[in-house]
């Protein structure tokens, strides 16, 4: 038996992709952006793909239009930009986070009452609006009637050659919690580097620096930033960045094939936040991310280059998610068997 699941925000499909690996099946995907939608659609398709706006679909009547009824749904997934709240938390439960996108994940889980969920986001959430933001979220999730546990993982730990944390929240239904016991993956005994994941990589399309900047690079020893060059060289190049203080490590920062890569972003090529190749002067390619995101060279992204690097950059590593889904499956089973 295949668990099945309803993914919202789905984006390019690092998650669902994961979860499709641990043996989950995809009954729906729902996702905005025209791009990531036909990404989805072109790699998987018999997914059921639903390109358009959350808020026209969780106002319907959820049970009808999915076919599906009220707490036969094993998994509601994803995860919602980060926002803050109106309401201040003021116990009102949805309507605190009306307004929100967040709020209509809270609709999906209150209208389908799925025996599980799996809410991702960035690590920043915890700490969002001095805590409040988490606060209202972990709030609305247990007045839906789920206990919940929460934890940052970071991707570098469970096979992906990337430094990525997301805060990952697990809820099971409160009447199955005696049943279903899910509990975190365990870290891999091996945390693998660039050198693991950039060989033989397939040729893709891929952003350039400028002629000046890629100078810049040239002289950047892999590993290192713009403390490794010349003093003047590096003040040109920051203008009042230099005089801020604190660290900028990011700036004029050129990756080694010795360490995971920091976080892949949407863009290749921001000031603050730079990302060069080891052996080139230049941002990493479509294909380099999207394997440094454990994407397989076969997930085909559509729409232009800006838009293929968001959607990568904004993905779950889907090895990530494939170790969070397997403890998750492994804890639909227990309720499967009685346990």
């Amino acid at each position: 038996m295949r668990f099945k699941t309803i993914e919202l925000f789905a984006g390019a499909g690092g998650l669902a992709l994961g979860l499709e690996m641990a043996g989950f099946e995809s009954i729906a995907l729902i996702e905005i952006d025209k791009d990531a939608a036909n990404t989805l659609k072109t790699n998987r398709p018999i997914w059921n793909v639903i390109n358009e706006d959350i808020a026209n679909i969780s106002s319907l009547d959820l049970e009808d239009y999915f076919n599906i009824a009220k707490d036969e749904l094993d998994l509601l997934s994803g995860g919602a930009p980060c926002q803050s709240f109106s309401y201040a938390g003021k116990g009102l439960g949805l309507e605190d986070a009306r307004g929100t996108l967040f709020y209509h994940y809270a609709v999906f889980l209150h209208k389908l009452q799925p025996k599980a969920f799996l809410f991702e986001n960035v690590r920043g959430l915890v700490s969002h609006n001095k805590g409040q933001t988490f606060k209202i979220i972990s709030d609305i999730f247990a007045q839906e009637g789920y206990n919940v546990q929460s934890k940052v993982l970071n991707a570098w730990d469970y096979g992906v050659a990337q430094k990525r944390e997301r805060l990952i929240m697990i809820g099971v239904r409160k009447d199955l919690a005696d049943s279903i016991n899910v509990v975190f993956p365990d870290k891999h005994i091996y945390k693998p580097v660039l050198r693991d994941v950039l060989e033989n990589v397939p040729f893709s399309a891929g952003s350039q620096y400028s002629s000046h900047k890629r100078e810049l690079f040239e002289i950047v020893p892999p590993g290192g930033y713009w403390r490794d060059i010349p003093e003047d060289t590096a003040k040109e190049y920051m203008k009042g960045s230099w005089y801020l203080g604190g660290g900028k490590t990011g700036i004029l920062r050129r990756m080694s094939m010795d360490e995971p890569s920091l976080t892949v972003l949407t863009s290749p090529s921001q000031k603050q936040t730079e990302r060069c190749h080891p052996d080139e002067a230049r941002p990493f390619t479509i294909r380099e991310n999207a394997r440094i995101q454990s994407f397989p060279d076969d997930w085909r992204f559509c729409g232009g280059v800006g838009s293929q690097y968001k959607q990568i950059g904004n993905a779950v590593p889907p090895l990530l998610a494939y170790e969070i889904g397997k403890e998750i499956y492994k804890g639909l089973e227990g309720l499967q068997c009685g346990i």
